[in-house]
């Protein structure tokens, strides 16, 4: 994975695939496919993020695992995505949510090697994390999308559009992406055999595996 950082001629931060071959190195025409030629569907603890590397849709497998903490302090170990997003997230969905996550050892990858840094795949990591702790594997054919804020809601992100071609172009059949808010905007337009579920806060991703969000306690009750 080459990822420009400095081009006096042309974008940078793009990105470009390449495998090695007996013929040298030869570029990668489809690396969506490549990161997710090794995913399994049936796993709980991973999820599918639609994201935009440069100006390239790309889609990557976010893996979650959680295991519970006997002793000391719990363990976070992050690879290829930002730790403090991490801890962000998974203090909202306690918070918000009342998913009890606190005890347990958390550990995330992004598979395939490629580090990522957008907002847009908070709602895909919350989708592992979830799946993780129920023990429910999200589906199989679905992508996820979308920047998560402080009070649970899910916010919008750019190139929405390029993100649903990809995942209809791999033959994904649905996705999960924020509701679109804006009075008088141009709405998404699904792709062809691709449906659309807006999300507009966690607690309609926790409805997704059955889980409802626990209501928050009243100070009165906090005070007893």
């Amino acid at each position: 994975i080459l990822r420009g950082i400095k081009n006096r001629f042309g974008a940078t931060d793009e990105i470009g695939v390449f495998e090695m071959t007996g013929q040298g190195l030869s570029e990668v025409a489809n690396p969506s496919a490549l990161f997710l030629a090794e995913r399994r569907g049936n796993i709980a603890g991973s999820a599918v993020f639609a994201g935009i590397e440069g100006t390239r849709p790309v889609l990557l497998e976010v893996q979650a695992l959680l295991a519970p903490n006997t002793a000391g302090a719990p363990r976070r170990a992050v690879i290829g995505w930002d730790g403090g997003r991490l801890a962000m997230l998974l203090a909202v969905l306690e918070a918000r949510c009342g998913l009890r996550l606190a005890g347990n050892d958390v550990y995330l990858n992004i598979a395939g090697g490629l580090r990522i840094s957008e907002p847009a795949a908070d709602l895909a990591v919350a989708a592992a994390l979830i799946s993780a702790s129920s023990d429910t594997p999200t589906r199989p054919d679905h992508v996820y999308f979308g920047e998560v804020g402080l009070s649970g809601e899910i916010r919008q992100v750019a190139q929405a559009e390029a993100r649903l071609r990809e995942a209809a172009k791999l033959g994904f059949a649905g996705a999960s992406l924020p509701r679109q808010l804006a009075r008088g905007a141009k709405r998404l337009a699904a792709p062809a055999g691709l449906r659309l579920e807006e999300i507009g806060h966690l607690g309609d991703l926790l409805a997704q595996f059955a889980i409802g969000s626990a209501p928050r306690a009243k100070p009165a009750e906090l005070a007893r």
